[in-house]
């Protein structure tokens, strides 16, 4: 009776509603099981609601259907997963339901889903693979749903479903695109073998297919490609590079019409992102498919920047980007010497088709200028890319971008102070700002870092550094290197050897060196600078002492001592614990440099950098040397610097050790260096002059050709 009413349209509701009544007051088995059917039935015909799907639950709960799927007997002349169907399908219909799909009896049951997914399939159990689906699609938008199924192993068997070519292995796919988007990481750290299964298959459909199926897989492998580090190290990532590669040489050498292309060109980017350009191959096969990639992401670049209204802008950006991410590993293999891929005439060639790309670059960011929202990730990324290429080529485009600067430093101090108070303000669930994962908190914010080289650059030349005082760039870095100093206590300790924001810090100190030597009445006179000032006195300390920041430590020494030469009069400077702090912590640097080296067969010792210096030396070189003139230069200021360089016994010990290594082992540069801190030691100071001659001063200045220190040791 009941599966005639299921066969009436007209009663189909009502025989329903009967059912669920059926399903909520005690009957039989046979009458219960009746029921059961046509409530399945109706549920797979797409015939019930929201509304009803929830009563369909209240009626039923989690106990039946699970009890179903454990069930290991079918009713007499029914397939052997009757039950089971059963079960699913009432969980399918639950699922549609976001907080049943969220629930812990559907999450606990992710292992049974994929059993069956990896489970022989036949006529008799596709229904069951389908609302298999059909429940992970719906765990999967839930809050708790890509973290239950990575932890359960879904990964794998979605995987392996797909591998095997298994009924629905497209939704499979789906799944897997899902899940790497909301936990790549954990997803490979897990599960690589099996995501490199999938890769295989791609690579290697994307190689042999030749019809219009090739430039859909170029939407999908981007999905599989991670930026950790699985991919490299496994020979079967290896290889599947190798596909990728050969099929993308296979399109880009082809005609291809704009739907075509772009889904190349973000494939190759995507793979950048993740390599570099290791996955090009040396030679001549790989530096003509390195430069051809470059020059198509320039092309783009021009056609699009140049000839598209800002209004139509949206459509193309993604591709944009892309083509920056091409354009940047452009740059950097032009001026790779190193194992090159190209040779120079194509880097000749391909930085005259860049320069016409940048010159669009800053067309369209022209247009921008005076727009009040500047939050669009796209000026980002052009100001980005815009970045690396001022720091690399300093002489092209030099007047455009002068043009620009002023926009620039806007820009970059809009997303500061905005990022700033982002940073500031809780978000509704107590995390801070910075951490949270909403749309708004993802707005790019730190464009500065990819500023700071190419300002660098610029600070050193007389137009575009009067440009950047003028717009108060300088008070702007000055900011910004507080805020990074921050940033970089939080990460000391850190396994990264060198952060991003270390290197923005090492960037900031050139900054304003450049400052100090081209416009030192700026230092004198902005009240910024004696904020940075107060900042290096208290960090030099704390920062020499710490392991593997030798670099940064030297360009924070070298800038207080530049600075305190400009700044002697300002109060943080007249004998403070601070002062005295910093210039204790400056000396130990430039003291620690050098040793005496015992020479092998029994001679004369030669001076040479000491051991803990050795691995930095090339990066510190430059900047001791500039810090000796730097505390020469401080000595008649600071009246009590002579009498710390003698507690510090700094003195007693490179006297001891001019005196005791060969002469010739000892650099002009070096020569110079010594002589300028020693000869203001025996001006302003007579203890000094007499731990010299004690320690036969003359007779090695002499030596040394130090005559500036002779004549002075000469004086009465």
């Amino acid at each position: 009776r009941l599966r005639s009413m299921a066969s009436c349209p007209g009663e189909g509701r009502a025989a329903l509603r009967r059912c669920l009544a059926v399903l909520r007051e005690p009957s039989s088995d046979s009458e219960q099981l009746a029921a059961l059917l046509l409530v399945t039935k109706a549920v797979r015909a797409g015939e019930v609601d929201a509304k009803t799907r929830r009563q369909i639950f209240d009626a039923i709960g989690f106990t039946f259907p699970s009890r179903l799927l454990t069930s290991r007997e079918p009713p007499e002349g029914c397939p052997q997963h009757t039950f089971q169907a059963l079960g699913l399908t009432l969980l399918a219909c639950f699922c549609t339901d976001p907080e049943l799909a969220n629930h812990s009896q559907i999450l606990n049951k992710i292992p049974t889903f994929n059993d069956i997914l990896l489970a022989p399939c036949n006529p008799d159990t596709s229904s069951m693979v389908d609302d298999v689906y059909h429940c992970l699609a719906a765990v999967l938008a839930t809050p708790r749903g890509p973290k239950e199924l990575v932890s359960k192993g879904t990964v794998s068997a979605l995987c392996q479903a797909y591998v095997s070519h298994s009924p629905g292995s497209e939704r499979a796919m789906s799944l897997l695109v899902g899940l790497l988007g909301a936990a790549e990481a954990k997803c490979w750290q897990r599960d690589a073998p099996h995501l490199l299964a999938v890769l295989k298959r791609l690579s290697d459909d994307f190689l042999s297919t030749e019809d219009m199926s090739k430039f859909e897989l170029c939407g999908i492998l981007p999905h599989f490609i991670p930026l950790s580090p699985p991919f490299t190290q496994h020979v079967q990532g290896s290889e599947c590079l190798h596909r990728l590669y050969k099929g993308l040489a296979n399109i880009l050498g082809s005609k291809l019409g704009q739907s075509q292309r772009d889904p190349a060109l973000k494939l190759a980017a995507c793979l950048v992102q993740a390599c570099g350009s290791d996955w090009i191959p040396a030679g001549q096969a790989g530096s003509k498919f390195l430069a051809l990639l470059v020059n198509l992401a320039c092309v783009e670049v021009r056609l699009i920047l140049e000839e598209t209204d800002l209004v139509d802008m949206d459509g193309k950006k993604e591709v944009i980007t892309a083509c920056y991410v091409l354009i940047e590993m452009g740059i950097q293999e032009c001026l790779n010497e190193e194992k090159p891929l190209l040779e120079e005439v194509q880097k000749v060639q391909l930085l005259r088709i860049m320069e016409e790309a940048f010159g669009a670059v800053i067309f369209y960011l022209r247009q921008v200028v005076g727009q009040e929202d500047l939050r669009d990730p796209f000026i980002f990324a052009s100001v980005r890319i815009l970045g690396a290429w001022m720091a690399e080529e300093t002489s092209s485009l030099k007047q455009e971008i002068c043009e620009l600067l002023p926009f620039l430093v806007c820009y970059a101090r809009k997303l500061f102070k905005e990022g700033e108070t982002a940073a500031s303000l809780p978000q509704a669930d107590g995390t801070p700002a910075g951490l949270s994962s909403s749309e708004g908190a993802c707005l790019p914010r730190d464009v500065l870092r990819f500023l700071l080289p190419g300002f660098c650059h610029l600070t050193a030349e007389d137009k575009p550094r009067d440009i950047l005082i003028c717009e108060g760039a300088p008070a702007l870095l000055c900011e910004y290197f507080l805020q990074q100093w921050q940033l970089l206590l939080s990460e000391l300790g850190s396994p990264a050897p060198l952060t991003s924001t270390e290197m923005s810090l090492q960037t900031l100190c050139g900054i304003f060196l450049n400052l100090i030597v081209t416009a030192p009445d700026l230092i004198r006179q902005d009240k910024c600078f004696s904020s940075l000032m107060d900042m290096l006195l208290k960090s030099l300390p704390f920062l020499l002492p710490q392991k593997d920041h030798l670099v940064l430590a030297a360009n924070i020494a070298t800038l207080g001592l530049m600075m305190a030469r400009i700044l002697v009069s300002s109060a943080v400077l007249q004998g403070t614990h601070s002062a005295k702090e910093f210039f204790g912590a400056a000396i130990r640097f430039l003291a620690e440099a050098h040793t005496a080296q015992a020479a092998p067969a029994g001679g004369r010792p030669a001076l040479a950098v000491s051991p803990g210096y050795e691995h930095a030396w090339a990066d510190v070189r430059e900047l001791w040397l500039l810090g000796m003139q730097a505390l020469a230069g401080c000595m008649p200021l600071v009246p009590w610097l002579p009498h710390a360089i003698l507690e510090a016994r700094w003195l007693q010990g490179l006297v001891d050790m001019l005196a005791q290594v060969t002469p010739a082992s000892v650099d002009f540069e070096l020569i110079a260096a010594f002589q300028g801190v020693l000869a203001e030691l025996a001006r302003v100071s007579k203890p000094c002059k007499e731990v010299i001659l004690l320690h036969q001063g003359q007779e090695w200045a002499n030596l040394y050709g130090m005559a500036i220190l002779e004549q002075l040791l000469s004086e009465q």
